[in-house]
């Protein structure tokens, strides 16, 4: 089964959207509809390359630019878009290139990656839209068993 891939903002969109609403609360909306805590870190920005073989033998590189978040103990911290304005700037040069796709990394309650599909202004805050990342087979003309022949080794 084949999934349509979620259509993912940029590093570089994304630190524009901050540079629009300087003022506001960060809130990030997860896939289940509820909201990240407003006393949220912005631990981390990374540059993560993942080189792999497929199952039909295809090497593969993908590389996107990623946030990791982590609510603190301590409740009375904010960060808003001013912050992680900052704290963005500060891991730009890291990621070589700012045209990469955007995730976002958070305990849910296991470490977990979602893309970041968009944002919204709402309630007084600039609200991160995360989507989900589905598994799929890459190598469907290969893999499929309706699509294999006999003695092909796929199946």
């Amino acid at each position: 089964m084949s999934f349509d891939k979620p259509l993912v903002i940029t590093f570089a969109d994304f630190r524009r959207q901050l540079g629009i609403y300087p003022k506001l609360g960060l809130r990030f909306k997860l896939p289940t509809g509820s909201l990240t805590p407003v006393h949220l870190h912005v631990t981390e920005v990374a540059r993560v390359e993942k080189k792999f073989i497929d199952c039909g033998g295809t090497i593969r590189t993908n590389v996107s630019a990623r946030l990791q978040l982590w609510a603190a103990d301590d409740t009375d911290h904010r960060v808003n878009v001013e912050k992680c304005l900052e704290i963005l700037n500060r891991g730009t040069d890291l990621l070589g290139s700012a045209e990469l796709p955007l995730e976002v990394e958070y305990d849910l309650p296991f470490l977990t990656a979602f893309p970041v599909l968009g944002t919204k202004v709402e309630d007084g805050n600039l609200v991160v839209i995360l989507g989900t990342i589905q598994a799929d087979c890459l190598a469907p003309d290969v893999c499929i068993p309706n699509k294999c022949t006999p003695g092909s080794g796929c199946c």
